[in-house]
């Protein structure tokens, strides 16, 4: 009982269930689901490994998203932010019918990642330095985001020709794998490596819990949340790139469409607390797993586009619900209730109150 009890507490738990869950049901009910084959140029393909394709972009967003939650704030603009990024990388490599790049794609992902990282200043300014509430200064962007980016491809759909820049989204010939995983794992050890060797981990959680207390202790407080908006500005600038790779094309009407939402879904069920403090890089990449295996599920029990964002909003609901501690005293009651009969009701104003008081 007691190894249950660690199991169930670790903050894991939950993420990993969730995915299990999704697991075996797609198991039973998917045909071919856990089929994974290899075409003739020596690619693998199949379910598992276009889960694994497709979230890259999410993992990488929901990167930027668990630092910028767990300072206490939000970042709405990051799916404006990819359709920034993708306009600015295929527009200068150029829809040449030749198959030739107008500038070179190193050029154009160096300009597509730092668009991305300029619209994080742009947010982390307005949030630190002139304190506007993140929901409304990352809403901003997220508005004239996309018509920065109907600016930046003149209104069309700039498709790129250039052969080279589908490895981004595909793979590098002689590659088994799609570069988009590589590309997700090299993010996740850069931000493994800032966690575990600089203390900006620990000043990210301190803003989170009390950014009064963290400012006497002497943490420059604006700068720690003017970095994390920055930081969640790149992730989208590289999940640009990834995004305009798999269509070989920038869209800025559906580039990064709803991904906010599935960047912000994807950190709570990981286990980060939307009210910000204490966070988990694990959970939120295991998250993005769950998030874009519960896509793929939908898709494949023929759930239309449409109707995803209605289940994700359900999810969004049950998490929130799960996180606060008025709705645990309140469940916790009811068991209470059921197992000690009027008792229940004493320990209710007992755990009530204590709430009240933390």
């Amino acid at each position: 009982m007691e190894t249950l009890k660690k199991i169930t507490a670790s903050p894991l738990f939950l993420p990993l269930f969730a995915l299990a869950v999704l697991l075996i049901f797609n198991i039973i009910f998917v045909d071919g689901f856990l089929t994974i084959e290899m075409t003739d140029d020596g690619r693998l393909y199949g379910r598992l490994i276009d889960i694994l394709n497709r979230s890259s972009s999410l993992i990488i967003l929901a990167l930027g998203m668990t630092f910028v939650i767990a300072t206490s704030g939000i970042d709405i603009s990051v799916g404006s932010v990819i359709a920034i990024s993708s306009a600015v990388c295929c527009t200068l490599i150029g829809g040449r019918g030749d198959g030739a790049a107008e500038y070179p794609m190193l050029l154009a992902m160096l300009a597509a990642v730092l668009a991305g990282v300029l619209c994080g200043v742009w947010n982390g300014l307005l949030v630190a330095k002139f304190k506007i509430q993140p929901v409304v200064a990352t809403l901003i962007l997220m508005t004239a985001g996309r018509g920065i980016a109907q600016l930046i491809t003149e209104g069309q759909i700039i498709t790129v020709y250039y052969k080279p820049f589908a490895y981004i989204g595909s793979s590098i010939p002689g590659n088994i794998l799609p570069t988009t995983i590589f590309i997700a794992i090299a993010m996740i050890l850069l931000v493994t490596f800032i966690i575990k060797k600089t203390s900006i981990g620990l000043f990210v959680q301190s803003v989170g819990i009390n950014p009064t207390a963290s400012r006497f202790t002497g943490i420059n407080v604006t700068f720690v949340i003017f970095l994390v908006y920055a930081f969640s500005g790149f992730c989208a600038g590289v999940s640009g790139l990834i995004e305009s790779s798999l269509i070989r094309a920038a869209d800025a009407n559906n580039a990064g469409l709803n991904m906010e939402m599935d960047a912000i879904l994807a950190v709570a069920l990981g286990g980060t607390l939307l009210s910000g403090g204490k966070f988990n890089i694990g959970g939120s990449v295991i998250g993005a797993i769950t998030i874009q295996t519960l896509t793929t599920t939908m898709y494949a029990l023929g759930v239309s586009s449409e109707q995803l964002p209605v289940i994700k909003a359900v999810a969004v609901i049950i998490l929130c619900l799960m996180q606060s501690s008025k709705f645990r005293v309140m469940f916790n009651n009811w068991k209470s209730r059921n197992k000690v009969g009027p008792q229940g009701d004493k320990n209710f104003l007992m755990d009530e109150k204590a709430v009240n008081k933390a």
